[in-house]
């Protein structure tokens, strides 16, 4: 699903409100430190993630044994040109927003008459261009289809100025409220319409539901609203910072959509369906927790920026520390089960196994790269992630097109490892930055993902006699979980003892930060 981004509020129409009551609760007057906030929305962000996480599993699965490989390959090859279009109407300005100190109401607005306009004339060449895109994939449904579901793009530019205020102020309880809402009423309108024999319409319509229930309930959330006085100067004034990630979302789309286009014009609409269905299991594990960085990173680390490299260094590598410790084991847990879980769930879906096993390996460091590239946000340095964005998209298509005679899977583990390694890149512009030497990231990442890496296969090889099946996959995840913690606590790692004595003392009342 395409998600985008929101705005500020006309009651304060010249300088942001404070970061309490609207952003975790707290009384007007009382500003929660920036560890209180940070830990709090890294909390709701989890709980979010994993709440909606859950709601798309279950209702992913219903689809899944409704609908055909087909019917998934029609809207997957679609996707590419509706996030592009997305990533044209919100232009980067949400991360510009919220690098401001005070974004004003003229900001805001000027910001959503960029994205209402700008999204509606690009609705309107897709429209226009819908019989060529089904032309290209040789699928003549798809000019119909692809009419409709591009609403979703424009949908979302109405509300995306308001996601932008909730972003900057760390809105993170009342964004984690609107995605669970928006899931469970959009799951049961796709699920319903499923069972009506819609096929593909189904996930077309949920996808349209989905939207319009975010933007609805943001206007709803936000206290900021837009007036009819148009002046798109302030947007102009942060195009300088802007532009370059626009230029780099433009690229990271056509780096995650690159299987969708390439496979439903070399290959056909059901091998691209085989691999959505896996790239939509990688990502939701990846959002799951993206969404804890995503809520929090670069606000955080924005604010964290006082002068004091140390402090910032050291806010840096805890977050990190605690990314690592939760990403490593749940993805590459998940590549472990991977066969077990569509064997038992989603058996006609048993060729998507072996790739959803190996996008996991990425998947695993994916959290990691949202954490880098929110770190050079933050420091001002947007164009590093262009120029990182530009030369590894390039490589990926490159590399794809090239490859694409040796079948799904050598492709898959090219782009697996492209991106993998792609994290040095980021740690050398971390050391530019933060002064964050290497020995210290590789300190950080290594031991966890070292630890769970042989987990992984300690747990595969001890079960590897047992015939797929529920009992195999329950093994395995209680031989990783017990096997990871106990590693973990032998060797007194810190982040653990942490993050246990935070559950702990919530419970009990008492206020303590992991990070």
């Amino acid at each position: 699903m395409i998600i985008v981004n929101t705005e500020n509020s006309s009651s304060y129409p010249h300088s942001a409100p404070s970061l309490t009551g609207r952003a975790g609760g707290e009384s007007l007057g009382v500003e929660p430190s920036l560890k209180q906030r940070t830990a709090k929305g890294l909390i709701w962000g989890g709980l979010s993630g994993g709440v909606v996480q859950l709601l798309n599993a279950l209702f992913g699965l219903v689809l899944l044994n409704r609908l055909s490989q087909e019917d998934y390959g029609m809207l997957a090859v679609l996707y590419v040109f509706s996030n592009v279009a997305g990533c044209i109407q919100e232009s980067g300005f949400t991360a510009a927003l919220a690098n401001k100190k005070e974004a004003s109401h003229e900001d805001y607005n000027a910001v959503f008459w960029f994205d209402v306009i700008v999204g509606s004339v690009l609705y309107v060449i897709l429209f226009l261009t819908a019989p060529a895109i089904a032309r290209f994939y040789h699928e003549p449904a798809l000019t119909v289809l692809a009419r409709f579901f591009f609403l979703n793009f424009w949908i979302v530019s109405i509300g995306a100025a308001h996601y932008a205020y909730m972003f900057s102020h760390m809105m993170v309880r009342q964004n984690s409220i609107i995605n669970m809402v928006a899931l469970l009423v959009s799951g049961i309108i796709g699920i319903t319409l499923a069972f009506c024999g819609l096929e593909y319409w189904a996930l077309a319509v949920q996808n349209i539901a989905y939207v319009t229930i975010m933007m609805i309930m943001r206007w709803c959330y936000s206290p900021w609203r837009p007036t009819l006085h148009i002046d798109l100067r302030p947007a102009w004034q942060m195009w300088g910072f802007s532009w370059k990630l626009l230029v780099q979302n433009l690229f990271l789309q056509l780096n995650n959509n690159v299987f969708g286009v390439l496979l439903g014009r070399f290959y056909t609409t059901r091998v691209a369906g085989i691999f959505s269905n896996a790239r939509k299991w990688d990502d939701m594990a990846i959002s799951t927790i993206g969404s804890m960085v995503m809520g929090v990173a670069q606000p955080t680390l924005t604010q964290a920026d006082n002068g004091d490299m140390g402090r910032l260094r050291e806010v840096f590598r805890k977050m990190l520390r605690f990314i690592c410790f939760v990403s490593f084991p749940c993805l590459l847990g998940l590549s472990l089960i991977s066969e077990d879980f569509i064997a038992c769930l989603i058996p006609k879906w048993h060729e998507s196994a072996p790739l959803l096993s190996t996008l996991c390996v990425y998947g695993a460091f994916a959290p990691v790269v949202t954490l880098y590239s929110n770190l050079v946000i933050s420091r001002g340095r947007s164009m590093v992630n262009l120029v990182n964005s530009v030369v590894i998209c390039v490589l990926i298509w490159a590399g794809l097109i090239a490859m694409r005679s040796y079948g799904v899977l050598f492709m898959t583990w090219f782009y697996v490892g492209v991106n993998t390694l792609w994290v040095l890149v980021w740690q050398y512009w971390a050391r530019r930055l933060i002064g964050l030497r290497f020995r210290d990231a590789a300190s950080d990442i290594l031991p966890f993902f070292l630890f769970a890496a042989g987990v992984m296969i300690l747990s595969w090889w001890l079960t590897s006699a047992m015939s797929a099946g529920w009992l195999r996959m329950g093994v395995k995840i209680l031989l990783a979980v017990a096997f990871y913690l106990g590693l973990l606590w032998a060797f007194d790692a810190k982040i653990l003892k942490e993050s246990v004595a935070y559950i702990i003392n919530k419970k009990k009342g008492k206020e303590v930060s992991v990070c």
